[in-house]
């Protein structure tokens, strides 16, 4: 990149006061704005997150986009925008400080999405699940299939340009956020790469994948947005 990097981070957070803590005090300093969207938390979520120094919104609908969308409303409503925006959850499965893996292909060779890979030599045992293990392994393959995709890895530690997440036009407000990012950056052509990423078992119960429910309303979104691109003129 020829400019300065000014980096942010979003982080969608759904009660995860016992996590969200640990996970702001090890993103590296460098990032300028740490901002966590309290999505309709009940617990200490927004208190300990503000307390560790991060700007917190509120985002009442429930959803893992409405989230995510509500933090880029609020990057654009800022005089000063971002070169970098890095996404990262609240639950501490992630880590923090491999921050600096995400973003290094942006900036040393313009690269516009990195997705962080979860892959199983750095995997912590059971940190994924196997119904989140297959719908990732289905999900790319389709991917592969039908684009000529890449991936191997639907995770939510990424990092993008900001021009080119805007590009993008983002507009999933629940489970199918980081699909339609990828899906979207394959057809409108922008450059992507994976690096692998350490991943370790959450803190508390996860709201997705702890569920049966939210599982399989996961992955039929996952599914509706890779056909919807299959077969879209």
């Amino acid at each position: 990149m020829e400019e300065t990097p000014h980096i942010v981070v979003i982080i969608p957070a759904f009660n995860e006061a016992d996590a969200i803590e640990k996970v702001i005090a090890k993103i590296p300093a460098f990032v300028e704005e740490i901002i966590v969207v309290s999505n309709g938390s009940t617990d200490a979520t927004v208190q300990n997150a503000t307390n560790a120094g991060a700007t917190v919104l509120n985002e009442p609908r429930k959803g893992y986009g409405y989230a995510c969308l509500k933090g880029l409303d609020y990057i654009g409503s800022k005089t000063h925008k971002p070169n970098i925006v890095v996404f990262l959850d609240g639950d501490y499965s992630d880590h923090p400080e491999e921050l600096t893996k995400i973003i290094a292909p942006i900036i040393e060779k313009n690269i516009d999405l990195v997705i962080g890979a979860r892959v199983k030599k750095l995997r912590e045992k059971g940190a994924l699940t196997p119904q989140q293990i297959f719908g990732n392994w289905l999900a790319t393959r389709l991917m592969r299939l039908f684009f000529g995709a890449k991936f191997s890895d639907l995770g939510p530690f990424r990092a993008i340009r900001y021009n080119a997440l805007l590009s993008l036009e983002m507009e999933d407000r629940t489970y199918g956020w980081t699909v339609e990012m990828q899906l979207k950056a394959i057809k409108r052509k922008l450059t992507y790469t994976e690096v692998p990423v350490s991943y370790r078992n959450r803190i508390g119960v996860s709201k997705v994948s702890g569920t049966v429910k939210g599982t399989i309303m996961a992955g039929i979104k996952i599914l509706t947005w890779i056909f919807k691109y299959t077969f879209k003129k």
